[in-house]
Formats: structure tokens, C-alpha cells, sequence
């Protein structure tokens, strides 16, 4: 086996195994693997709307940050509420087309930017820190409720986004918001043999990649192979990670982990049984730990990417109902799934892949 490629299978498995492991021989190895990011893949003929660039519908300033692109779907009707969305690791503003449409519908406008080294922002492709990313979340909650005085302002995360809404709910100088929905939320404590190889490995290879194609663990984060294609072709998606962002990602699990005890104000947190990016060991001990009017979803047949699987107008109709009807039982059952999942003894952690890059297989050809 070829020695980058053995370093490549050992290092992305950032998960609580890696502080069993060595790496003194390996680091000196990383330093000569700087790359830069892949670029974006040309999807065939029969498929070319997959890679299509949907323009931002408006750009906002943030001190610090700088500009950061917002994706807008307005309600239909009335506006009951709006919803600003925060994506996922190595996802955009595009996160949120499958789900906006019904929400829409349902008079809830949604505000999707793109975080600070995602998407379309300068800093794309690196890792500002929470506390920009904080910054951000911040900043766009008092433009939407200046500009929206009368109408309830939700966050609504996923997977990393949903961390960083985590984190937000749980300051006590965070500007209010009628309530806070975590989808799939990477609230994952790793331990501290774990977070310190990410960094040594960031100190060390800053500039490296890692694309996760290699590795030895298959795992899929939607049951829709249309919506992982659009993910994949989307020339917004990074394709693989800088060592930078993945020091600075499983900080920000462990900040959330523990601060999700913590949160204020109504809490939607929705996972699904299919999940394989999010251990269900880590939700659990997760959701033993949440204030206790914290409201549990479990969707079975979810996969990690909740709203762009076959169960996202499942998942999407929870959202909505928990929004104008927060006193009614949630429309897929999930208040008693989620219950009786709790009863029973939770799964293992499992290695965390680094998404897109282990979709080439499934990808249209």
C-alpha cells in the first residue's frame, strides 16, 4: 500500500479510536502533502442541472467575517414565521431546497446563508473559529428580526449547523429567537486524544487535504441518490477538508456537546435511525443531558441528512407542526419513537467520514 494513501486511511478516522493510535512517524509525512481543493466535477449530459449555480438572493456584511451570501425563500401568504437555516460541514446555501418548498407552503420563510469558510464565502475552504461563526449567526438574526419586527424567528441547523445553533442557544447574550431546531446535530463529545491528534495534524499540514475516498468505512448520508448527486455536483460543496476545518470541527462538536445541556427556549432536536455520520452513542448521551422541555424527534427510517431523504417530508411536516402547533404531538409519532428509542441501550461511536468525497460512487455516470 502506498504510503499517502495508508496516512490518509488512518488520520480521517477522527473518532475516540485515534487516541490509541501513533502518529509521530506519520506527521513528518504530512507536511509534504499540501494540495489544493478539488475542483468542482462535471456531472454527464442527462444530468447537467445537478451542477447548476443558483445565485444569491442577497449578500450581507459581517464585521470580521465579511460578505456572506444569503439563499432566501420567501412564505407563501401570511408569514407565520421565518426560519434562518444554517447547513451543514462542506455543505452551502443550497442545503435547504428540498425542504423549503413545503415549509414555504406552510408560510414559513426560510434564510439560508453560507457559513464563513463554506459555500461562497472568501474564506471558503478554511475554518474561522466558533466565535465567527457565532458572530455570523448573530448578526443575521438581528438584520432578519429588524427586518421582520412582528414575525417569530427560528434557527434551524443540521449536522455542523446544528452544533453552531446549539452553541448559540445555549449564551446567555445571544439575541432571543422564538425557538432553535437541530437536525442531525453534530453534537458529538470526541476525546481529548482524539481532538489533539486533529490539531497536531493542522499545526503540522495546515494546507492538507483530505477527501475521505479511501477510507475503509462505507456509509451513506441520504437514501435519496438524486439529492446526494445534487450535493455532489453542486460547485458550492467542498469535496474534501482541510486538516484546519477538521481541528476546528471537532472543537466545535465538543463545545456543543457540553452546551447543549445548556440551551435556552423551546428545542426541536430531530435524528434518525438510519443515521451513519453521528453515532447514536453520542445523540443519546446528548439528549439524556438536554434541558428537559427539550422536544425529542426520532424518525427510524431518517438518514443524516433528514429533509433530502425518502423520510424529508416526514421530517418536514415535524418541523412545521412543532412551529405552529408546539402543544400537538409531532405528525410522524417521533415524540413516542423517540422515547422508546431512549428505553433502549444506544449504539457505538463510529468513525466520522468526510463528506462529499465518498460520494464518486454513487454519483450519476
Amino acid at each position: 500500500m502506498r504510503w499517502p494513501m495508508m496516512i490518509r486511511r488512518i488520520a480521517v478516522l477522527s473518532n475516540i479510536r485515534l487516541s490509541r493510535l501513533l502518529y509521530p512517524a506519520l506527521f513528518v509525512m504530512l507536511t509534504a502533502c499540501a494540495t489544493h481543493e478539488a475542483p468542482a466535477p462535471t456531472p454527464p449530459a442527462r444530468h447537467a442541472e445537478l451542477s447548476r449555480r443558483i445565485p444569491p438572493d442577497r449578500v450581507v456584511d459581517v464585521a470580521g467575517v465579511g460578505a456572506v451570501p444569503l439563499r432566501i425563500w420567501p412564505a407563501r401568504g401570511p408569514e407565520r414565521a421565518v426560519i434562518l437555516a444554517l447547513h451543514g460541514f462542506n455543505d452551502s446555501r443550497d442545503a435547504w431546497e428540498r425542504p423549503a418548498p413545503a415549509l414555504n407552503a406552510a408560510g414559513l420563510g426560510v434564510v439560508a446563508p453560507d457559513l464563513p469558510g463554506f459555500g461562497q464565502t472568501q474564506a471558503r475552504g478554511g475554518w474561522v473559529g466558533t466565535d465567527m461563526l457565532r458572530r455570523t449567526v448573530s448578526t443575521l438574526v438581528t438584520t432578519i428580526r429588524r427586518e421582520h419586527p412582528d414575525v417569530p424567528l427560528y434557527i434551524m441547523g443540521e449536522s455542523m449547523g446544528g452544533a453552531l445553533a446549539a452553541v448559540q442557544a445555549a449564551q446567555p447574550d445571544a439575541p432571543p429567537v422564538a425557538g432553535t431546531i437541530l437536525l442531525a446535530p453534530a453534537l458529538w463529545d470526541l476525546d481529548a486524544g482524539a481532538r489533539l491528534t486533529t490539531h497536531l495534524m493542522a499545526a503540522m499540514a495546515p494546507r492538507w487535504r483530505l477527501s475521505g475516498r479511501e477510507l475503509p468505512v462505507h456509509v451513506t448520508a441520504a437514501d435519496d441518490q438524486l439529492a446526494l448527486a445534487r450535493l455532489y455536483y453542486d460547485p458550492l460543496t467542498l469535496r474534501d477538508t482541510s486538516t484546519t476545518a477538521l481541528a476546528g470541527l471537532t472543537d466545535l462538536m465538543h463545545q456543543a456537546a457540553h452546551a447543549s445541556a445548556h440551551m435556552h427556549g423551546p428545542v426541536l432536536v430531530i435524528y434518525g435511525g438510519c443515521d451513519q455520520i453521528v453515532p447514536a452513542a453520542a445523540m443519546a448521551r446528548a439528549w439524556r443531558h438536554m434541558p428537559a422541555r427539550t422536544r425529542l424527534d426520532y424518525i427510524p427510517n431518517g438518514y443524516h441528512l433528514l429533509t433530502r431523504g425518502r423520510a424529508g417530508e416526514k421530517v418536514t411536516a415535524d418541523i412545521t407542526g412543532w412551529i405552529l402547533h408546539p402543544e400537538r404531538f409531532l405528525p410522524s409519532g417521533g415524540d413516542a419513537a423517540a422515547a422508546a428509542w431512549m428505553a433502549e441501550p444506544p449504539g457505538h461511536d463510529a468513525p466520522l467520514p468526510i463528506l462529499p468525497g465518498r460520494m464518486d460512487a454513487i454519483a450519476p455516470r
